[in-house]
């Protein structure tokens, strides 16, 4: 009986060490970014297979854009016509300005004729009546001539919004990386079809990992984002590793313990989630467990 209740006590005393040997408990995650297409049409290659590391504005796959560059020679046309319908104002009104030149002067000669008695008033008076004709002439000729050219510009200056339009869909055929990371999984493949949004692969930095621990209230006043702690990494049977770890996120509102977490204080059943940042040496994986020691 005494070998019996030594050992009870034994068990007991290992299980509460072993709860002592950490304050939190929880899984590593990592942040996944879904790549997907921007644009509808044949996926023509995608050069990264799951496993791979991938750089930051990295090409990793392109989508025919023969469509659209078919589209911007259309619209190029189309500008270069327009721009070329642009009316020359100096040529139209040329002959106006002539007209008028012409009237003044022969309004400064009948005026000399006039003081001489050579001519009559009359005389003068058609002649500055012509003038005023014609100069009402040219500011119509004028003011229409404005307003085409208005109208053409603006009508260019669509014609271009769209070519870059094409031009920034023709640029998103090109699937380029959002970050550093691994291909995590592969959704297309070269020869599909795909359309604006549809998921292409999901990329992860798995260099920089992240336990995802909870705490309970009585545990908060403990830690603040930028402390450093000591995370374990628990592989199963003896394989455990520890890592420094930051703390870089506390929630803001508490949340129902989830059922495969075990904090230090099993009565509790409110508790918050804590980011902590670990730098992953190569053997940190997704899901993985791990428990906090503050």
């Amino acid at each position: 009986m005494k070998r019996i209740a030594y050992i009870a006590a034994l068990v007991l005393f290992v299980s509460c060490s072993k709860e002592a040997e950490f304050d939190a408990q929880g899984t590593f995650e990592a942040t996944e970014i879904t790549v997907s297409a921007e644009v509808a049409g044949r996926i023509l290659g995608l050069s990264i297979e799951e496993g791979m590391e991938t750089r930051a504005g990295e090409v990793i796959g392109t989508i025919d854009s023969v469509q659209l560059h078919l589209q911007r020679k259309q619209l190029q046309a189309q500008l270069a016509a327009l721009l070329a319908s642009r009316p020359d104002i100096k040529a139209q009104v040329a002959s106006l300005r002539r007209q008028i030149a012409k009237q003044q002067n022969e309004l400064k000669r009948v005026g000399n004729m006039l003081r001489d008695g050579a001519a009559t008033t009359k005389q003068r008076d058609d002649i500055e009546a012509q003038i005023h004709i014609l100069e009402g002439q040219l500011t119509a000729t004028l003011s229409t001539l404005d307003k085409n050219i208005t109208t053409i510009n603006g009508n260019a200056a669509a014609l271009e919004a769209q070519i870059s339009a094409l031009d920034d869909l023709v640029s998103k055929c090109y699937v380029k990386s959002p970050a550093d990371g691994t291909v995590l999984v592969k959704y297309a493949h070269a020869g599909e079809m795909t359309a604006a949004g549809k998921p292409l692969m999901e990329i992860a930095d798995l260099k920089r990992m992240y336990l995802r621990a909870y705490f309970t209230s009585e545990q908060l006043s403990q830690v603040k984002i930028g402390d450093t702690v000591t995370v374990t990494a628990d592989f199963g049977g003896d394989e455990r590793y520890d890592y420094e770890g930051t703390i870089t996120w506390i929630a803001a509102e508490s949340e129902f313990t989830p059922k495969n977490i075990q904090t230090r204080d099993s009565r509790a059943n409110m508790v918050y989630a804590v980011k902590i940042a670990v730098n992953n040496d190569g053997r940190l994986k997704i899901g993985l467990a791990g428990e906090v020691k503050l």
